[in-house]
């Protein structure tokens, strides 16, 4: 008579030794919250928020708003006057890279948008003169101007005017046309748009009414609000044309508000970028020689030697952030079992050059602002 072959069970993964019930196994954990780097290709990439991606082993993937806030985090890492460096803890990559596209296409500035050529000599043409003028950066704080539309008249509180009137001398040197050449004009523009007759009621003479495209007046309060920080271009040094003798160049620059996604030269930032955090790990203690060859394979010195004592070296990881993944370090007979590279995938190192418009910090308020706007409007479109 055989003999009935023992039953089997299939043991839950809580039910496995050091694997706490709620908790997934430590290999499974590091797949979840790290993108591995081999020397191939990075492995693991994908980054699920499906709540039932590890349902079969007792855990729950949904998102909860309550440990969200107790991890997500903002550090600073650097500010100065143009750029800021920080970094987003606890997000999901798909935020992070809204984050990105709301700082590059949607956060307004002001740009100039019109060029009236009431004479241009020099050798660059107007519609390339043009160009340059509406790439100038713009010192103005565009959250005090409005919008303007097609159906709109220009006014004091949409439209900014800059006026350029610049002449070399017939037998003068060749000069060069910068942007601190850019002038404000606070009460619109000088240049006359047509003119139309006008006759007074107690005489019959006909008179000459002139008209200019922007005719208004800048306001008192308008003017003391500039009045510290006057409208002008960012940096003075720009070059815009190169004038020789006898050569002339007069026009006027009408400046509205914008948005990156029409054109670029409303865009904020010069750029604005994140990656995810580098991690290096010794899966090994390193030492002697092999120590010193792992610190000359790294071109970016992200490893360094210490003396473990007795004349004894070994390998560390000095500067794990400066990382570029290169993967110079696992390349090779055997690296990859020393190293382990690797990217925390909710840990985000943000990079934001702002142009000059606006503070680099006052930037991120704006793009927070802009994405809860648009939260807000899915909320009440499906409410």
């Amino acid at each position: 008579m055989a003999e009935e072959e023992p039953k089997t069970r299939k043991i839950p993964v809580w039910e496995l030794p050091d694997v706490p019930k709620g908790k997934l196994p430590p290999h499974i954990e590091l797949q979840r919250t790290r993108v591995t780097c081999n020397p191939e290709a990075p492995i693991h990439t994908d980054n699920d928020q499906y709540w039932g991606t590890y349902a079969s082993m007792g855990v729950d993937n949904s998102l909860r708003l309550e440990e969200f806030r107790e991890n997500f985090k903002v550090e600073v890492i650097s500010l100065t006057e143009d750029d800021i460096v920080f970094d987003m803890i606890g997000i999901n990559v798909a935020i992070a890279n809204a984050f990105r596209r709301i700082l590059i296409a949607e956060v307004p500035t002001m740009a100039i948008e019109k060029v009236f050529i009431a004479n241009n000599t020099s050798l660059i043409q107007d519609e390339v003169l043009s160009h340059r003028l509406g790439l100038v950066p713009l010192k103005v704080d565009p959250r005090v101007f409005n919008y303007m539309s097609e159906n709109d008249e220009p006014t004091e509180k949409n439209t900014i005017v800059f006026k350029l009137h610049v002449s070399c001398e017939k037998k003068g040197p060749r000069i060069k046309v910068k942007s601190d050449e850019l002038k404000w004009l606070p009460n619109g523009s000088e240049f006359l748009l047509s003119t139309e007759k006008s006759t007074t009621d107690s005489t019959s003479d006909s008179t000459l009414k002139e008209k200019t495209y922007t005719s208004f007046s800048c306001s008192q309060n308008s003017l003391m609000e500039f009045s510290d920080n006057p409208i002008a271009p960012r940096h003075d040094d720009i070059i815009l044309a190169k004038l020789g003798p006898g050569q002339e160049i007069e026009l006027e620059a009408h400046a509205v508000k914008g948005m990156g996604k029409t054109h670029a030269k409303w865009s904020p930032v010069a750029t604005a970028w994140y990656r995810m955090l580098p991690e290096v790990v010794l899966l090994e203690e390193i030492v002697g020689e092999k120590a010193e060859e792992l610190v000359k394979k790294c071109p970016v010195k992200v490893f360094d030697i210490e003396d473990i004592g007795k004349g004894r070296k070994r390998a560390a990881v000095a500067r794990p952030q400066s990382c570029t993944l290169c993967r110079e370090c696992i390349r090779g007979d055997g690296w990859d079992k020393l190293v382990a590279l690797r990217r925390v995938k909710d840990h985000f190192r943000f990079t934001i050059e702002s142009t000059g418009a606006l503070p680099p910090e006052v930037l991120l308020t704006e793009a927070v602002k802009i994405l809860e706007d648009k939260c807000e409007r899915v909320i009440t479109e499906l409410s």
